[in-house]
């Protein structure tokens, strides 16, 4: 199941990234994104062929525990990104969203297990924060909104 939610979500993330990038990017978003979707096709799969098969989520109190993770993740970062929409800064709601769910690995470290998410939240933080900073910097289309 992972890889079909890392996947999609990758999928997800790369297509947000075709929205107007460099010319000289195109191919390779695109390239990355038929990768996640094809991971994302593989974990369905596996996922389904697997189906029967007990998993971490299947304990009640450690489901619950990722509902209430995964629902206060959704609203902090719905919250942002309308204050940002309001505030007429909407080239950093990615960023924001990028931010609370880098966050959230690390409480998913616990109710999964799996202490390489801990690199995931790192790098996916690290990002957010830096975006802004390098696509200024970079001149991407983005930013020239927010000026």
């Amino acid at each position: 199941m992972y890889t079909a939610i890392f996947g999609m979500f990758s999928f997800v993330w790369f297509g947000w990234a075709q929205e107007n990038p460099r010319k000289n990017w195109r191919k390779y978003i695109g390239v990355a994104s038929g990768i996640a979707l094809l991971v994302c096709l593989i974990g369905v799969y596996l996922s389904l062929t697997h189906w029967n098969s007990a998993t971490i989520l299947s304990e009640k109190d450690t489901f619950t525990n990722y509902l209430i993770v995964f629902y206060t993740e959704f609203i902090i970062a719905g919250l942002g990104a309308v204050l940002l929409i309001k505030k007429k800064k909407k080239a950093y709601v990615a960023p924001w969203v990028a931010f609370i769910v880098g966050t959230h690995f690390f409480w998913l470290v616990n109710i999964f297990k799996d202490p390489s998410l801990y690199i995931l939240a790192v790098l996916m933080i690290g990002i957010a924060i830096l975006s802004p900073w390098l696509s200024k910097n970079w001149t991407l289309p983005t930013v020239r909104s927010l000026v």
